[in-house]
């Protein structure tokens, strides 16, 4: 029973930390990433549709991205969703290929992407704290029923509290190396 509980906090706190991961590609560092235009969605026949399902997004070179729509008739739509996302930059059509230059950062912007990363940094440890309180909180209720003994609940508190403390520590990492990345000129 307190396995089960234990695992279950396992997998929740990984997928929390990939999904941490998964924000910090989505910010915008001095380098060019596919990863920047994974969130944008185009309409394609009706349906919103992510960028990278109806393109080819690839590197050009440390600052350009090349958008190459499977379909011709797809270049109007996804350069409208990039202007109208907060990317902040202006692809160039150039008959079937999209490029995006992304304009070199200035400090500011590096503040304020600083300031982002710890946000949601922050936000994942507050997900995986949330998950530590709910299997706490599910350990003593089994310790209410007499389902376990006051020994185990309190191995299983503790066992919680280190399993929180080690994805803690790699989100940590995680925030860290980005804000690396986004000071890096």
């Amino acid at each position: 029973m307190i396995d089960d509980i234990q695992q279950d906090a396992d997998a929740r706190m990984r997928k929390t930390v990939d999904a941490t991961r998964d924000e910090m590609n989505r910010i915008r560092t001095g380098r060019a990433s596919p990863a920047l235009l994974d969130h944008l969605m185009v309409e394609y026949y009706g349906v919103q549709t992510p960028v990278s399902q109806v393109a080819t997004v690839a590197v050009a070179d440390a600052r350009t991205l090349t958008v190459q729509p499977w379909e011709k008739n797809m270049i109007a739509a996804i350069e409208k969703s990039i202007l109208e996302s907060d990317l902040g930059v202006n692809p160039v059509v150039a008959g079937a290929i999209m490029r995006i230059p992304l304009p070199p950062m200035t400090e500011e912007r590096r503040r304020e992407l600083g300031k982002l990363v710890k946000r949601e940094g922050e936000n994942g440890k507050v997900a995986v704290r949330n998950i530590r309180r709910d299997a706490i909180h599910t350990v003593r209720e089994l310790l209410k029923e007499k389902a376990v003994s006051q020994d185990q609940g309190k191995r299983a508190e503790g066992a919680l509290q280190s399993l929180t403390d080690r994805y803690i520590a790699v989100i940590d990492q995680v925030v860290s190396e980005k804000e690396r990345e986004v000071v890096e000129i």
